[in-house]
């Protein structure tokens, strides 16, 4: 209920905002993906599993195949984690 409610009285742009430096998602990439939210990634073996570490508002951080490393990253910059699948 509260979050509709907020919904209706924010911009796409002030909705985007919420949890900005304070919290980040980390999401699997699938390879064909990389380029577009890491242009200056190298080309990447298709058989490896990446993961990727987004700010609040989609601001790509880190870019690993090793998921425990998103976390890593994330602590180190303060940053409350969630997963997206």
């Amino acid at each position: 209920m509260l979050m509709k409610e907020a919904n209706s009285h924010l911009t796409k742009t002030e909705l985007a905002g919420i949890g900005n430096g304070e919290v980040a998602y980390i999401r699997k990439m699938r390879n064909e993906e990389v380029a577009k939210c890491f242009p200056e990634a190298p080309d990447i073996d298709p058989s490896v599993d990446l993961w990727a570490l987004f700010g609040a508002d989609g601001t790509p951080i880190l870019l690993t195949d090793n998921r425990s490393s998103t976390f890593f990253k994330a602590a180190e910059d303060e940053l409350k984690t969630v997963s997206l699948h």
